[in-house]
């Protein structure tokens, strides 16, 4: 039997900190976080938020993927306990009950359908101007990370590692593709990225990235990008949980004990790497790459050259968010749901603003900052 063991990313920090302790005497150590740090300038604008909507409070150890999505004014809004939104500003325009199951993915829209998936390996596709379920499949596994809409195509990435592709209009599957089974790794797993108008990206917890014709389903490549060097198992865990980034000619990847890694992808080769751990979406912006790593520092590189430029502990053990960029401000969320500010060019603080719970995502839509939390605070914000 092929048994496969996933680990809620808290639970692997506290085995990583019982490593080599006494079997007698094993004690739970926690790394305390630091202290909110002051800020190093005055903050001279400010984080607004301009649509929220508070929904189920997610469970802390499982790792879901629900974010807002927009379409032409519309803001689609999930809910754990199985319901998706649609509102224009402050007016709902429907809402739907979608499962009974836990709504563990999404929202993400296009091509008329709006899409979510469930821990059970459900998944839906809703009409954005009525909120009826247009289909509904089976996968084999949990859907942990939102889908990608490309091409008439939905690519959904199974906790098993198949990756799916249905026909937007009709759900019909239309190919599958097979990722190599691990035995151990963190439960997550990267949404699906498009690296140019035929070919989607898939990384695995193996380590490797996978280039598949999205239209065919043919392999293209596979790329090995982390390299385990660990003794137990867990010590050897190299998911790629972040959300592979394209900028130009590079395909940029981290990974969990691993390391973050720059491909050329005109000849597949590896242009440089450094040892970094996280299983967070890296950030790519004006030739750097930001990293938010599993014990909070953030570090910057050069994207090609890898040099580093620098690295803050300001907010060691905050357990952050990936970053991003909003407009020429750094971003990252913390587990007391501070959204802190930084200057990309020398890491420093320089604003924040708050929301409530831990922030689990952050992404950037149309110049506007869209934020999900583990109690369930789903917000937009702009730069004021």
């Amino acid at each position: 039997m092929d048994i496969k063991y996933k680990f809620p990313f808290a639970l692997m920090i506290v085995s990583a900190a019982l490593v080599g302790c006494s079997t007698n005497k094993l004690k739970k150590e926690e790394a305390k976080p630091n202290p909110l740090p002051k800020l190093a300038q005055t903050q001279t604008q400010a984080l607004v938020p301009v649509f929220s909507q508070r929904v189920s409070s997610m469970p802390k150890a499982d790792p879901l993927r629900l974010q807002l999505d927009n379409v032409n004014g519309v803001i689609f809004v999930p809910d754990p306990k199985g319901k998706v939104s649609a509102y224009r500003g402050k007016d709902r325009l429907w809402t739907t009950r979608v499962t009974k199951h836990r709504l563990t993915a999404g929202t993400v829209a296009g091509e008329g359908i709006v899409v979510v998936g469930t821990a059970k390996g459900e998944l839906f596709a809703l009409d954005q101007q009525t909120g009826e379920q247009k289909w509904k499949v089976q996968l084999s596994g949990a859907v942990l990370s939102p889908s990608l809409i490309y091409q008439g195509r939905v690519t959904t990435i199974a906790n098993d590692g198949t990756v799916f592709a249905h026909d937007a209009a009709t759900g019909q599957q239309v190919w599958t593709y097979k990722m190599p089974s691990i035995q151990f790794s963190l439960r997550g797993q990267p949404s699906p990225v498009m690296l140019d108008d035929r070919t989607v990206v898939a990384a695995s917890a193996n380590g490797y990235v996978y280039g598949i014709d999205v239209i065919s389903g043919i392999p293209r490549f596979q790329r090995r990008v982390a390299v385990s060097e660990g003794r137990s198992d867990v010590q050897r865990l190299i998911d790629i949980d972040g959300d592979p980034v394209v900028s130009g000619q590079y395909l940029v990847t981290v990974s969990y004990q691993g390391q973050v890694t720059v491909t050329d992808l005109t000849n597949l080769s590896v242009v440089w790497n450094q040892d970094s751990s996280s299983n967070k979406r890296p950030a790519v912006y004006d030739n750097k790459v930001f990293i938010s790593q599993s014990d909070g520092k953030l570090s910057a590189f050069d994207l090609g050259t890898g040099s580093k430029l620098w690295e803050s502990d300001v907010l060691l053990n905050r357990q952050l968010s990936n970053p991003v960029m909003l407009g020429k401000d750094l971003v990252v969320g913390d587990l007391d749901g501070v959204i802190h500010l930084i200057n990309p060019n020398s890491g420093q603080l320089i604003g924040r603003a708050k929301t409530r719970g831990e922030v689990s995502s952050l992404r950037v839509v149309d110049g506007h900052l869209y934020t999900s939390t583990a109690k369930g605070a789903l917000t937009i914000w702009e730069v004021r």
